[in-house]
């Protein structure tokens, strides 16, 4: 039997505030236990919560960004359950009216070696307080409970069950890390908890309309631990279903040790939360002048970012997605076209998109942090395209300019001169490597006056080595052919 995947993310997003949702209290990461929590954090006879204006406007930042809704009014509910880290014994969350409804992202998706433009559809983005964190070693067989988190704003980001695998909903995951990021609502610190995932996961038969039992695995706090756990969790609901069993609606961990999902606690349904409106909190109004207030402070979104290059730079849908990744990666591009000129738009994207992103993830680190800068990589492109180096000279450069890491904007130059790098253009210097070649390689002459044109490419390869490869290839060539057809 075929098998069908579906998934759904819902994301907690921790909002950039410097206070809790609902309390003065710092969100600061990293403080001892226990000393970031306010009276209302520990939920104190008599205290009140009062809501943070920035966790608000973060929400509405974000539900422009993706074309939702923005709630005229929002509702703060009580969702109740017991949890040692949870002091009130409830969760302050939004249930029924969230502060933004609906909305897409969209993100390339790699798919038989291809990319396409995907889309998914956001059910809704509600504000909530985090709960605390139990710890669970070097207690002498006891656990500790931690409540500095206990009242962070996180924007809970929830999408309809769009998507048909683990890898298109890694690329959504990396989407939304990105916009959140960019919008700088969040610092999308997972290793923090700033940004994590729970993933609803259900298999139903090749064309079968009805969902299948989902499973919701929590708090996956990486990529690769949400592409792992959910292919090994769909592989276990198929053989469950195959072995004629029935999947069980339940919560699951992921083990990324032993590369394995198990079982949490059953799952459960809206109604055993108990949702009820929070007395102590009116109804969230937002007026259509703060959203705009809101509007007027937003940065320039990737979407539009991505037509604007394909407008301005004319560069391939598929470049312009992948410079708007992120923000720094654009304003990186943009440097750099600022410096060189926009008509080496395509050159700079496929440095950016080749070279530089490839020594970035060898060394594992960010283009903000790279040792060649916007401007370094600007004068290397202008060497190429003054025909002062070749592109694979370029390489040989870029690389050395990547271990230098030197500060001034000349460096390229100085590594070109220091090697004695510049390419050969002079025509009297050309010919002899040219008239040298002919006459060592016969062979090859013969075949090529003889109707196989490919021999040339062997001719090629024996001046660019005569000439250390510095030899101008476009002289090179054009000098080769002349001679050849003579």
């Amino acid at each position: 039997m075929q098998w069908e995947v579906v998934i759904g993310l819902e994301t907690h997003t921790q909002l950039s505030t410097k206070s809790k949702i609902f309390s003065g209290a710092s969100t600061q990461f990293g403080a001892e236990a226990n000393t970031q929590a306010s009276p209302v954090d520990l939920a104190l006879p008599g205290v009140l919560p009062v809501l943070n204006r920035g966790a608000v406007e973060r929400a509405i930042q974000f539900g422009l960004a993706v074309n939702a809704v923005i709630a005229p009014q929002s509702i703060f509910a009580r969702k109740n359950y017991f949890y040692p880290d949870l002091p009130k014994g409830y969760q302050i969350s939004q249930f029924e009216i969230p502060v933004v409804q609906g909305g897409k992202v969209s993100f390339m998706l790699e798919k038989d070696g291809k990319s396409e433009l995907r889309t998914v559809q956001l059910t809704r983005a509600h504000l909530e307080e985090d709960a605390g964190k139990s710890l669970h070693e070097d207690y002498q067989g006891m656990s500790g409970i931690d409540l500095n988190r206990a009242g962070t704003p996180l924007l809970e980001i929830v999408t309809e069950p769009d998507m048909r695998s683990a890898a298109e909903a890694v690329a959504y995951a990396k989407a939304l890390h990105s916009l959140v990021m960019w919008l700088g609502i969040c610092d999308g610190n997972m290793q923090e908890g700033s940004f994590r995932c729970d993933a609803n996961v259900s298999v139903r038969p090749l064309g079968q309309a009805a969902y299948g039992t989902r499973s919701e695995i929590k708090n996956l706090n990486s990529f690769r631990f949400l592409e792992e756990a959910i292919n090994y969790e769909v592989r276990r609901q198929i053989e469950v279903i195959e072995d004629g069993g029935k999947v069980v609606q339940e919560t699951r961990l992921y083990d990324p040790d032993k590369k394995e999902t198990r079982s949490m606690r059953s799952k459960e349904d809206s109604q055993d939360y108990r949702y009820f409106p929070d007395p102590d909190l009116p109804p969230l109004v937002i007026a259509a002048e703060w959203v705009e207030r809101v509007r007027a402070t937003m940065p320039e979104l990737p979407d539009a970012m991505r037509e604007r290059f394909i407008r301005e730079f004319g560069l391939s849908e598929y470049d312009a997605a992948v410079l708007t990744q992120s923000k720094a990666m654009a304003r990186y591009f943009e440097a750099v076209t600022g410096k060189a000129g926009k008509e080496q738009a395509k050159p700079a994207a496929n440095w950016l998109m080749g070279d530089l992103s490839s020594a970035l993830n060898r060394e594992n680190v960010d283009i903000t942090q790279a040792p060649v800068s916007a401007a370094q990589l600007a004068v290397l492109l202008q060497r190429i395209a003054d025909g002062t180096i070749s592109t694979k000279i370029a390489k040989e450069v870029f690389a050395a300019m990547w271990d230098a890491k030197a500060t001034q904007e000349s460096l390229a130059d100085e590594i070109i001169e220091s090697k004695g790098l510049k390419q050969i253009s002079d025509s009297g210097a050309l010919e002899k490597i040219v008239d040298d070649v002919l006459a060592a390689n016969a062979k090859s002459v013969e075949e090529f006056r003889a109707g196989k044109e490919q021999a040339i490419n062997a001719l090629i390869g024996q001046a660019m080595k005569a000439s250390k490869g510095k030899a101008n290839p476009a002289q090179l060539t054009a000098l080769l052919k002349q001679k050849l057809t003579a």
